[in-house]
């Protein structure tokens, strides 16, 4: 009886594995459904040939076109200034930089004038009796004499004798002299010679100075000039009064100037040349460095596109029905991001923007914007 039901069971097993395979090889494998490739979406731009100006960039650091070294041509005390002399003081045109102490200086210049006013009135009782017609000139002369205001003139002579007899008294090298010595004492105060800015200071109040010392240095802060190396295959494409676009380091700020000068020597090393651009505006300051865009010249049928765009610098990719082609042109010139290029005709349906894994043939789609 175990046996019995010990095979019936097998049986059993036997018969639902075989109903079961029927069953499954009976239903029916799921399609894979087949892969579709994307298109790519790509910008475009039409080519429209023009005269496209080829910019040049060069850099330097500003520096103030009018700008002076002040020195010491004599030995004093530093005694005055208009304003404190330190850097960044303004001073207005004509205003005293600097004053050394000339008491001194000045106490013998009076003694030197109070000599030649002796000198003058000892002459004019020769004057009076050998040359009456001088007399009056001489005179007047010694009524206006002052040994506080500048000296004036001596008299003109009417005759050779008078002139050799005045010379016979020494009467023109004393004059000389003390001329010299006036002279010497202007020095003694330094004025400021336009608008403008102390931007170095030598010296503080109270200081000796000697003569030939550096008291420091001043400046316009209102114009400021830009030297720039330029190529010099460029050299007789710059011209004077160009319009300028200037940039700072971080191109956030823009300028607008001038070339005012243009250097006709060509450094033998670098093979450049000078050019100097005028600028001025605000924000602009002493040892600025910027980036000049300088107009060059012109390229006739020509169009400019991102440097990205470019495959090997001689080839392009251009749009024909929905597919991508690399095109020969020729690269005319360079600046840091964008190419001038040739060889397009107008129409041609080109890349506006780079597009990652791109190859000739490949097929894309225009992008289209949604009115």
């Amino acid at each position: 009886m175990r046996q019995i039901i010990i095979s019936a069971i097998g049986l059993a097993i036997i018969a639902a594995g075989f109903f079961g395979m029927k069953k499954m090889a009976g239903t029916e494998k799921p399609v894979r459904p087949k892969e579709v490739r994307a298109i790519p979406t790509v910008f475009t731009q039409i080519v429209k040939n023009g005269s496209t100006p080829v910019t040049v960039t060069a850099s330097g650091n500003l520096a103030a076109r009018d700008r002076i070294e002040i020195f010491s041509e004599v030995q004093g005390i530093f005694d005055e200034s208009a304003n404190a002399f330190k850097p960044g003081v303004y001073y207005k045109k004509g205003s005293v930089l600097l004053r050394l102490n000339s008491d001194e200086f000045r106490a013998n210049l009076r003694s030197q004038k109070s000599n030649l006013y002796n000198q003058i009135v000892a002459l004019l009782p020769d004057l009076r009796f050998d040359y009456p017609d001088a007399f009056q000139r001489w005179k007047d002369y010694v009524n206006d004499f002052s040994v506080e205001q500048i000296l004036k003139p001596l008299p003109e002579t009417n005759s050779e004798k008078e002139k050799l007899f005045i010379a016979g008294r020494n009467i023109n090298t004393t004059w000389y002299n003390v001329k010299n010595i006036e002279e010497r004492l202007s020095k003694y105060a330094i004025y400021a010679p336009f608008n403008g800015v102390l931007t170095q200071a030598n010296v503080d109040k109270g200081a000796l100075v000697r003569p030939g010392q550096k008291l420091g240095e001043f400046i316009n802060p209102n114009i400021y000039e830009l030297e720039v190396a330029v190529n010099s295959s460029y050299a007789d494409l710059l011209k004077v009064g160009n319009a300028v676009k200037l940039n700072n380091i971080e191109r956030t700020k823009t300028w607008t100037g001038t070339v005012n000068r243009i250097n006709s020597l060509i450094d033998p090393n670098t093979q450049t040349i000078q050019a100097f651009i005028r600028v001025g505006g605000k924000g602009l300051r002493e040892g600025m460095y910027l980036e000049a865009d300088l107009t060059a010249k012109n390229e006739a049928n020509t169009f400019e596109i991102s440097r990205k765009l470019l495959t090997d610098n001689s080839k392009v990719f251009v749009l024909r029905d929905s597919v991508l082609a690399l095109e020969e042109i020729e690269a005319v010139h360079f600046t840091e991001k964008t190419a001038v290029i040739r060889g397009l005709p107008d129409g041609t349906e080109i890349l506006k923007k780079t597009l990652p894994g791109a190859y000739s043939g490949m097929a894309v789609k225009r992008f289209k914007e949604k009115k």
